[in-house]
């Protein structure tokens, strides 16, 4: 899934938070978000299903399996 690290890299970058506030958001150690980022780790299905939702993408952006963001419900961040 080394893939998933640049994805998440990217959203987050893009989102113009900070990875603290984000991971308030989620309800995650900010070492979770880091080792995801790093790709020292991987999410779990659920939490990959929640990275998406956050980010209005869908899982397979996030797995690279589709170029375009995939926005699930046609909203904006």
């Amino acid at each position: 899934m080394s893939v998933f690290k640049e994805k998440i890299a990217e959203l987050i970058s893009e989102s113009g938070k900070m990875q603290k506030d984000i991971c308030a958001e989620l309800g995650i150690p900010k070492q979770k978000l880091t080792r995801w980022k790093t790709g020292y780790n991987e999410p779990s299905l659920d939490e990959l299903v929640m990275i998406a939702e956050y980010f209005n993408t869908t899982s397979d952006y996030l797995l690279g399996l589709e170029d375009e963001t995939g926005s699930k419900y046609g909203k904006q961040n």
